[in-house]
């Protein structure tokens, strides 16, 4: 099912970034053997190599670790048990890496492998270090191939998928556009094999995915349609405009972008530490707001204050990051608070007048708080 060609000022967006992450999915770099296919990736090498010579920085997010290792592993399904599914990655992300290498190598490109855990993006020191090494890969005209570290991430601690990864690594390291490719054209309000199934070129906020249905990954795979949109709305929610489209579409998709679904960005582009806090940090703790406060920190952006606060959970330090929640039980933000939770725990309820000097500083300053609300 082919579609015409579409445009919009997302895709010019898209079309003129500088610095864009590109997604590949599993399915657009194996056979269905299970091993790598080195032609496929010879023509995904050669598009990205295309988009480069147009001046743009492009970083790679790669899966297919566990499905290069199947065939290695003489697995004939991919695996579902974690020892298995972190031995098929052990041995997939070598020969990956080294068919990337050999592709770009044409080129006389340098490529490098940046591996990731949930655990990396979700502690500030750790997601620094890698937006440092990713930055400074670039600075030295290599491409930085990122991909979840499966070897060593367990079923609690993982991003889930890949399209999820890419999304928080284009606000790691602030680009201008994030291309998903898989085996999909792009999103449609039903499975496209169906009857009457509806193309959606265009999504603008949440109202058009309204009555869309998305299904689950293949065979190789783990991040379906559902994933693809949901790691979408996460990068476009926080200012980066994001295509999404098959593998078969790259040059279009890096050239004019004018195919596939193509996410708007919000107009206020989160900067790269409010979008780590919402998105990506580890909670310490939760705290638990009044009406009043709700709306101060929502609606008016002011800092939270420690009148407005109701109960606390958690056991946190200052710099800590904190969920926030509303009278109802809804997260409506996190922050960084400034006081461990023994010194917080003397300070609820009391208006800043009534504590000592030491301790009349907002709980959470605006800077440093971040409300979904303004996300939607």
């Amino acid at each position: 099912m082919k579609n015409p060609p579409y445009s919009s000022s997302t895709r010019d967006l898209i079309s003129d970034a500088k610095r864009i992450v590109v997604k590949i999915g599993s399915s657009s770099l194996t056979g269905e053997d299970g091993r790598t296919d080195p032609k496929k990736i010879d023509r995904i090498a050669e598009a990205l190599e295309a988009r480069m010579s147009r001046d743009s920085d492009v970083i790679l997010v790669s899966s297919g670790a566990v499905a290069s290792g199947m065939g290695p592993l003489g697995l004939a399904t991919r695996p579902t048990d974690l020892p298995t599914k972190q031995a098929a990655a052990a041995v997939g992300q070598v020969r990956l890496a080294q068919e990337w290498a050999r592709s770009f190598g044409r080129f006389d490109r340098t490529t490098a492998q940046v591996l990731l855990t949930s655990g990396d993006a979700g502690d500030r020191k750790r997601a620094r270090n890698a937006q440092q090494t990713i930055d400074r890969l670039r600075l030295l005209s290599a491409i930085p191939i990122v991909n979840e570290n499966d070897t060593v991430s367990t079923s609690e601690f993982r991003f889930g998928d890949n399209d999820r990864l890419a999304a928080l690594v284009s606000h790691l390291v602030y680009c201008d556009a994030l291309v998903l490719l898989s085996d999909v054209e792009g999103l449609y309000d039903r499975n496209p094999s169906e009857e009457g199934a509806q193309f959606v070129p265009e999504v603008w906020t949440g109202n058009d995915l309204r009555g869309v249905a998305a299904g689950d990954g293949g065979a190789l795979g783990t991040g379906g349609m559902a994933s693809k949109v949901s790691a979408a709305r996460l990068a476009s929610r926080g200012g980066v405009p994001v295509l999404l489209t098959s593998t078969d579409n790259i040059d279009r998709a890096l050239d004019q972008a004018d195919c596939g679904t193509a996410f708007a960005p919000r107009d206020e582009r989160l900067s790269a530490w409010k979008f780590w806090a919402l998105y990506a940090a580890d909670s310490a703790g939760i705290i638990r707001l009044d009406a009043g406060a709700v709306k101060a920190v929502t609606e008016r952006r002011k800092s939270l204050l420690p009148v407005g606060i109701t109960s606390f959970d958690g056991e946190f330090k200052s710099h800590d990051i904190v969920d926030i929640v509303g009278p109802t039980g809804e997260v409506i933000g996190r922050g960084e608070v400034n006081y461990d939770s023994e010194e917080l725990r003397d300070m609820v309820g009391h208006t800043t007048e009534e504590l000592p000097d030491a301790m009349r500083r907002p709980v959470i300053h605006a800077d440093y708080l971040s409300n979904y609300a303004s996300r939607l």
